[in-house]
């Protein structure tokens, strides 16, 4: 087998953390002696050991003289755990096979540093674009210091979002909203416009699907029309709802009441939408979708503040009287690289990325 069959391995394993390890980044790790896998291991969750630390926990005394295989550069730091780099110079490895450098600026190259300066060898960049793909909300939010955004819309086969301004309108079958729900039980947070609110008046839960964390649900509402009644305020087990306003309104009436309701209300100062999704990125929410309606998603696509779309076409048409996603002309599918289709019951989902991995 050649690294890149061991590397493909261990990203299986680093899957296993899906939707656990935020704010940190999913990463798998294995040991190799002699062509033989002796140890895997993945990060669990946040605060708990390190893929790396697992694999050579596992491993015991076989690790000694083996190549450790690790989906992102082990760190070479002390936070809530200690350094990667330590034990695995202290188990005795010979050789470090890593997909992609980590770009927390704690590690950035340090941790191969290390590791080449205490005589191990050291192979960096296999199956660089997959390890960092698996980890684009830590990658974005590192780097730039918000969460990474999907876009998520229902659309009609005629591209209509809803029968008529103000009425909530059922588009897509039960197979997409099962693949909605699996979705939001690995995110960091859902968010959605003020007139979502007010339309459809959800739940922002994931249902059907099991989740470990808290789903932090965000609203987007600089005039504060989020009513207090709202139905997401009785869901407050599941997570923290956080209503983004303007600076300016954070001490009225309608901010009081919401925090009655149970709101952490947060002030934006600036540009709203880059300066809401910068404060999510303070608070630890590292990724985010963006479930409507239609003037949050123009909002955000227009500032290129989208990573990834997902389009899920049902089989109705709302006709001429329908609600319109976007303006003519903001979004095409062309501006997608790496599109994927495939069928969910009789609905249609279209997925691809705006950004790349890196």
């Amino acid at each position: 087998m050649t690294d890149a069959d061991y590397m493909e391995r261990a990203l299986l394993h680093a899957g296993r953390g899906r939707g656990r390890t935020s704010p940190n980044p999913v990463v798998g790790a294995l040991v190799v002696s002699d062509g033989v896998v002796v140890a895997s291991g993945y990060h669990e969750r946040a605060g708990e050991a390190h893929a790396e630390v697992r694999a050579l926990d596992a491993a015991g005394p076989r690790a000694r003289g083996a190549t450790l295989y690790s989906t992102l550069e082990p760190c070479c730091h002390t936070g809530r755990t200690g350094p990667c780099t330590e034990r695995i110079v202290a188990a005795g490895i010979r050789r470090v096979v890593a997909a992609v450098r980590d770009p927390n600026p704690r590690v950035a190259g340090g941790g191969f540093a290390a590791l080449r300066a205490r005589g191990i060898e050291v192979v960096a960049g296999v199956m660089e674009e997959e390890a960092a793909r698996a980890n684009q909300p830590f990658f974005t939010w590192t780097r730039e210091g918000r969460p990474f955004v999907t876009l998520k819309i229902a659309l009609s086969r005629d591209g209509r979002v809803a029968a008529g301004r103000g009425v909530r309108t059922a588009i897509t079958g039960p197979a997409s909203d099962r693949h909605v729900h699996r979705d939001r039980a690995e995110t960091d947070a859902i968010g959605i416009g003020v007139g979502s609110v007010l339309t459809d008046n959800p739940l922002l839960t994931a249902r059907g699907a099991w989740r470990e964390r808290p789903l932090t649900r965000v609203v987007f509402d600089r005039s504060l029309r989020t009513p207090p009644s709202a139905r997401l305020f009785s869901t407050l087990t599941a997570g923290p709802v956080i209503v983004c306003t303007l600076a300016n309104a954070v001490d009225g009436e309608a901010a009081v009441a919401l925090r009655g309701a149970g709101a952490q209300v947060e002030g934006i100062r600036g540009n709203f939408l880059p300066e809401a999704l910068r404060r999510l990125g303070e608070l630890g929410v590292t990724s985010l979708i963006l479930e409507g309606g239609p003037a949050l998603h123009g909002s955000a696509w227009r500032a290129c503040l989208v990573d990834r779309v997902q389009l899920y076409i049902g089989q109705r048409a709302l006709g001429v009287d329908g609600v319109p996603w976007l303006d003519g002309g903001t979004f095409s599918l062309r501006a997608l690289s790496r599109v994927g289709t495939r069928w969910l019951g009789g609905d249609l989902l279209i997925e691809g990325d705006v950004h790349g991995p890196h």
